[in-house]
C-alpha cells in the first residue's frame, strides 16, 4: 500500500499550504484508493509559522494584546507546545501586513510588541522559545523588543528612548541590568530564512528597508543609526552581532536576539521540520510532494523546498516538487534532493492569469502525476 507525505509551501497570493495538501490528498486517493496520506503544513519563519506548527504538533494557541508596529494595540498569538517550548512569531505583533501601504515607514515602527509576546511566553513558563523572524515591518535593530524585556536605551542627555527605527542613531547608553532574569535561564532559537548581516550593502537596512517604505534618504539615516546602535549594544552585552549571519533578519531583530537574548540562529525551515518531527513522518513514505509558488536559484538556499529536499535525500525518499512557475536556476534543486520538478504553468503565461487559475492548474498537474505513477505500477519516480 502506497504511503505519501505532502509538505508544500504556500503559493503566495493563490493557494495556502493547507489547500495544497488537501488537493494532493484528493488526487492521490483517486489514483491510489488504499494509500496512506500524511500532511504537514509548513512555513519558514514568516507569517503563519505558529499556526503551521500547531497543526502538526500538540499545543495551544495563546492570544494576547500587545503593541503593534506603529504603537497601537493589536491582538497577537504565540504557540505553547505541550513539552514546554513556545514559538513566537514576529509577524503576529510587528509584521508588515499590520501596516497599510500608506503608513509604511521603518523609522516609525517598533518590535516592542514582539518583546511583549516573548514576555507572555515566559509568563506561561516556557523553558525554550523559538523566535520566528520573517515578515517584519520594522528596522529598529530589535531595540523595541529588548526594551519590552527590561533593557533601557538612553540618548546623550539621559532621556529614555522608545525603541523605534528613528531612535537608532540616538542611542548613547544601553543598560541591561533590568533585563528580565528569566532570559538567562531560557534557551532561545531564531528561525530565519535569511543570512544577511546587520549592516552594509547586504545588511538589514539596504536589503529590506525599501519594501518597508524607506526611501534613499531614510535608508542612509537608518544605516548610520544601526551602526551606532550596534556598537552600543555590543559594548553593553559583550557580544558583537554585526557580522553574524542572520543578524540582519527582521530589521536587525536577529542581532538583538543574539546579543541580548543569547540566541542561536538556525534555518527557519529546518527548525520547523525539527519541531514538527518531519524525519519521523518521512519514515515508510514512498513519495514526498512539496513545492513553492516560484522556484529559482534562490530556492536552493534556506527555503521550504530546499529544506525538505535535503531531508528527503538524506532519508532516501524521492521528492516530487510541484511549483507554480520556475526559471532555469531552479534546476539546481535536482542536485540537492528533488527527484522531479514540475511547473504548473508555462513561463509565457501572465502572472495574473496564473494566479486566477492556480487551483485548477495545480490540480491538473497533481492528477497527472499520480495517474502516471499508478499507471507505471512503480512505487517511486525514476
Amino acid at each position: 500500500m502506497a504511503c505519501f507525505l505532502f509538505a508544500s509551501d504556500s503559493f503566495k497570493g493563490s493557494l495556502s499550504s493547507e489547500e495544497i495538501a488537501l488537493i494532493l490528498e484528493q488526487e492521490a486517493l483517486h489514483a491510489f484508493p488504499q494509500a496512506t496520506c500524511r500532511k504537514l503544513v509548513v512555513a519558514d519563519g514568516g507569517e503563519g509559522t505558529v499556526d503551521a506548527l500547531l497543526s502538526a504538533v500538540a499545543g495551544e494557541r495563546v492570544e494576547v494584546e500587545v503593541t503593534g508596529p506603529l504603537g497601537d494595540p493589536v491582538k497577537a498569538a504565540f504557540g505553547m507546545l505541550e513539552d514546554g517550548r513556545a514559538v513566537v512569531e514576529l509577524a503576529a505583533s510587528s509584521g508588515l501586513t499590520l501596516v497599510s501601504a500608506l503608513e509604511r515607514n521603518p523609522e516609525n515602527t517598533t518590535t516592542y510588541g514582539f518583546g511583549e509576546l516573548i514576555r507572555a511566553a515566559l509568563d506561561r513558563g516556557a523553558n525554550e522559545i523559538v523566535l520566528a523572524l520573517g515578515g517584519s515591518a520594522t528596522n529598529d535593530g530589535g531595540m523595541g523588543a529588548l526594551r519590552a524585556l527590561g533593557v533601557v536605551f538612553r540618548d546623550a542627555f539621559g532621556t529614555e528612548l522608545e525603541g523605534y527605527g528613528r531612535d537608532l542613531g540616538r542611542v548613547e547608553y544601553v543598560d541591561m541590568a533590568n533585563l528580565d532574569p528569566r532570559v538567562t535561564t531560557t534557551a532561545f532559537t531564531v528561525m530565519s530564512d535569511v543570512t544577511n548581516p546587520l549592516v552594509g550593502e547586504r545588511g538589514a537596512t539596504y536589503v529590506f528597508g525599501p519594501q518597508k517604505g524607506a526611501d534613499r534618504a531614510m535608508l542612509g539615516r537608518l544605516e548610520a543609526g544601526m551602526e551606532t546602535y550596534a556598537s552600543r549594544l555590543a559594548a553593553a552585552s559583550g557580544i558583537d552581532p554585526v557580522n553574524v549571519p542572520g543578524a540582519g533578519a527582521a530589521g536587525g531583530m536577529g542581532a538583538a536576539a543574539v546579543a541580548g537574548l543569547g540566541a542561536r540562529i538556525v534555518s527557519g525551515i529546518d527548525a520547523l521540520l525539527d519541531l514538527a518531527g518531519f524525519d519521523e513522518l518521512l519514515q515508510g513514505v514512498d513519495l514526498c510532494v512539496s513545492g513553492e509558488g516560484h522556484a529559482d536559484s534562490q530556492s536552493v538556499d534556506g527555503k521550504v523546498l530546499s529544506g525538505i529536499a535535503r531531508r528527503c535525500k538524506r532519508g532516501g525518499v524521492p521528492l516530487l516538487a510541484i511549483v507554480g512557475g520556475m526559471d532555469e536556476g531552479a534546476r539546481a534543486l535536482l542536485n540537492i534532493g528533488v527527484t522531479k520538478l514540475v511547473p504548473c504553468v508555462d513561463p509565457s503565461v501572465p502572472l495574473d492569469e496564473a494566479l486566477e487559475h492556480a487551483e485548477e492548474n495545480y490540480r491538473r498537474v497533481a492528477a497527472a502525476a499520480f495517474s502516471r505513477l499508478a499507471a507505471s505500477k512503480a512505487e517511486v519516480y525514476s
